[in-house]
Order: structure tokens, then sequence, then C-alpha cells
């Protein structure tokens, strides 16, 4: 018997450890992760063992339960550069903490622009600059999570266009958004340190920014239409928790 992880996008929210999952009874979703077995030529479905079962719910628990933080170095603007640090918690939203998890390992965030900026909102980002990468994660779509943490300043949640749609824009909330709690967004993270730096995001193009332009041709739209737009220089996974902001 060989145990094998679903693509993120073949999860289901709200489902733990011993639950049985739409695939077959033998599959298993465990804290957002989905862990299923898969007989070999020498094995049966009914020779799985309550123990290889017991163990992969606790391996995958303990690999959900554990925050991470990713660094943001952007460009504000030309010759200006700054940082800011995010927090996520996978006990919010597991499936979109593994998403994003899921979009800082594959890089396609570099030289994204942060295309929809609006004061006393919020400020989006997330579609890839290249438009191949765009049209290929514009179908992995996830799962919707239960909304189990409140849209407050500083915390960061997935962008939708319905139920079950969230593909890798995602957004900061400026201010307390709890409006948003009741319509679906989950937040599963929040800026730890450089909230200053997510203010001074340019906000002069507001909701200007083409979406549609944006998927078909990447940053050479936005560079030509809109060249003030701040940018992604690097997103990364670091080890240690950064200091966070003062209250």
């Amino acid at each position: 018997m060989r145990i094998r992880a679903l693509p993120i996008s073949e999860w289901s929210a709200g489902e733990v450890c011993g639950h049985v999952c739409s695939r077959g009874s033998r599959d298993r979703r465990v804290s957002g992760i989905c862990v299923v077995s898969v007989p070999t030529p020498r094995t049966r479905p009914k020779m799985v063992t309550k123990a290889a079962a017991v163990l992969a719910c606790l391996l995958g628990a303990a690999a959900a339960a554990e925050p991470y933080q990713v660094e943001f170095e952007i460009t504000l603007k030309k010759g200006e550069k700054a940082k800011f640090t995010v927090e996520v918690y996978p006990d919010w939203a597991p499936l979109g903490a593994a998403r994003f998890r899921e979009i800082i390992d594959a890089g396609i965030w570099k030289a994204a622009r942060f295309f929809r900026v609006v004061s006393g909102f919020m400020v989006q980002w997330g579609i890839p600059g290249k438009p191949s990468a765009a049209a290929e994660w514009r179908e992995k779509k996830i799962t919707d999570d239960p909304v189990a943490k409140s849209n407050e300043r500083g915390t960061i949640t997935f962008a939708t266009s319905g139920k079950d749609s969230r593909t890798t824009q995602v957004f900061i909330n400026f201010v307390d958004n709890k409006n948003l709690d009741g319509m679906g967004f989950s937040p599963f993270g929040k800026v730890i340190a450089g909230m200053e730096t997510v203010d001074a995001i340019y906000a002069g193009h507001g909701e200007s920014p083409d979406q549609g332009r944006i998927q078909s041709e990447g940053n050479s739209y936005l560079k030509k239409s809109f060249p003030a737009l701040s940018y992604i220089n690097s997103a990364t996974l670091v080890s240690s928790t950064p200091p966070k902001d003062e209250a």
C-alpha cells in the first residue's frame, strides 16, 4: 500500500480525518490535507490497516496545523523598495493556506502588479505577469473554506468570482471589513510586519486596470497603461517568525 497526496484542486473543505470523501471509500481528508491510499499490485483495499490510516491522519494534521511566514519584497515606486511579512494560519482556512503555499513554491507572483488598490478598503493582486501562467492557474480552482476569522485590518484573503472559484488572487484588508465575512471571504493569514508598506502601495489607479486584459496580455498591458503600479520582486518562505508590528 502506498500513500499519495491529492492535488489541492481536488480537496474539499470541512472534511476531517475519518470522513469518506467523494473519490471512494479509501480516501480520507485530514484537516485540509487529503491523503489517498492507493492499492499496489500486491495489496487489496481490504488490507488497509487502521494503524496506517491513523498514521496518515496524524501526519496530515501535523502538517496542516503548522503556521508559516512569507516575506514580500516589493517596489512601491521607481527606486523605492520595501518589505512586509505575512503569517499564514492553516487552522483558519486550510485550503486557502495550502493554495497560498503552493503559489509561493511555484514562484508565479514575481513581477506581479498590485492592480486593484482601493483606499479605505483593500489592496488586491495575484494574476501572474505571464499570460501563459495566468491561463494555467486560472483553471486551478479550489473549494471554499468556511469563514473562521473576520476580515480585520491586515488580514489576507482570497478573492473570488463566486462559489468555489478561488485561484491565485488575494487581497489584504486596509481596514476592518467585517461585511465580507457573511459573503464567504475567508482570511487565511495576516500581516505581522510591514503593514506600513502595504499602506504605501500605489493607489493612484484605483480599480482602473482591466482584469481580462491582465489575464490575456499580462505585464505588457500594465507596464504600458499603468506604469506606476507597485509590484512584487520576490515572495519568500521564511523559517523564523519576524518581529511583529507594535499595536
